[in-house]
């Protein structure tokens, strides 16, 4: 009972206080353990997955909104965030079985015409440290986790299409785009950074040629601190230095390949 009241008010509020045919959809990166994340929310009393977003209220613009959600979606209020691409194609929810999935939420008809027709979304891509984030799903969904980049499940809507996109914005954007600097934490190791790119790349890199570029960089610097506790020598750590690595994304000077 508590449930369909809750939802009767939301639907209110969606006609209201919200713009119509327009959202946001946020592709979530997140880096952990040597794999690139992406964060994902399942649907109530579904096996059904999707990206997070939402509406955008009328006194909003468009990057409030997508704040709005990510600061909901993961506790975080100081995120990296950048508009990727708009999505409009009449087959956006080719993988969406309508009738199917909003049977099992118990939506009444009202609710299944707000949450469904058709709309122009609007992709943007975050990077968050994995460690500071609190998963939270939202009214409709019960599950909020980190899924690796290469093993996404079908997703509703076109969001396997915005999760390929969002994917091959990143490694346009590695030579001037905070990437690094925010998606890994304050100290990281060589082999961690070169992860991260290999991740995103989508490919092996030769390890000497990969250190001998990045130091060739100058933007690292090397602490006289090691990370132990695994099988092989333990490598020092490292962090960004932040004016040198804001000047070389500047002059797009950094790329790996």
């Amino acid at each position: 009972m508590e449930y369909k009241k809750e939802l009767q008010r939301l639907i209110a509020e969606f006609k209201t206080n919200y713009l119509s045919s327009v959202s946001i959809d946020l592709v979530i990166f997140g880096f952990h353990d040597g794999q690139l994340k992406v964060l994902l929310l399942r649907w109530k009393g579904t096996d059904d997955w999707c990206l997070p977003g939402g509406r955008i209220l009328h006194e909003e613009n468009l990057d409030e909104a997508a704040y709005r959600s990510l600061r909901e979606r993961t506790g975080l209020s100081e995120i990296f965030l950048q508009q990727f691409h708009t999505f409009g194609d009449v087959m956006r929810y080719k993988n969406f079985s309508k009738q199917e999935t909003l049977l099992k939420l118990g939506l009444p008809d009202e609710a299944q015409r707000e949450l469904v027709s058709r709309d122009v979304s609007v992709g943007y891509y975050a990077l968050v440290e994995f460690a500071e984030v609190t998963p939270t799903p939202d009214f409709f969904t019960e599950e909020c986790r980190w899924w690796d980049v290469d093993q996404i499940p079908l997703l509703l809507f076109d969001h396997n299409d915005m999760i390929t996109i969002a994917l091959k914005t990143l490694r346009r954007q590695l030579s001037y785009q905070p990437i690094g600097y925010k998606l890994l934490p304050e100290k990281f190791t060589m082999p961690d950074l070169q992860q991260l790119y290999e991740t995103i790349l989508g490919q092996e890199l030769d390890r000497r040629n990969f250190q001998k570029r990045m130091l060739g960089y100058n933007i690292l610097e090397r602490l006289e601190e090691r990370k132990f506790g695994g099988a092989h020598k333990a490598p020092y750590l490292y962090r960004f230095d932040k004016e040198k690595y804001e000047k070389a994304l500047a002059n797009e000077s950094l790329f790996v390949g």
